[in-house]
């Protein structure tokens, strides 16, 4: 997403030799097409046996 000078990016890390996936949101500031500032959230992904919902936090499937 991106609107003006700022960006979001939405992503999950995975494949880092860490025991759970990570989902991550990544917020930037952008000027003259420079990072000027950034910001960002980590969570550990959710897997379905563990989801309230039954959904998964990123995309259309659990990963696991």
């Amino acid at each position: 997403m991106a609107e003006g000078d700022l960006v979001m990016i939405h992503r999950r890390y995975s494949g880092r030799e860490i025991p759970t996936n990570l989902i991550a949101v990544d917020i930037l500031t952008v000027k003259d097409g420079v990072f000027v500032e950034h910001w960002d959230v980590l969570q550990d992904e959710v897997s379905k046996a563990d989801s309230k919902s039954g959904l998964p936090m990123f995309g259309t499937k659990f990963s696991y």
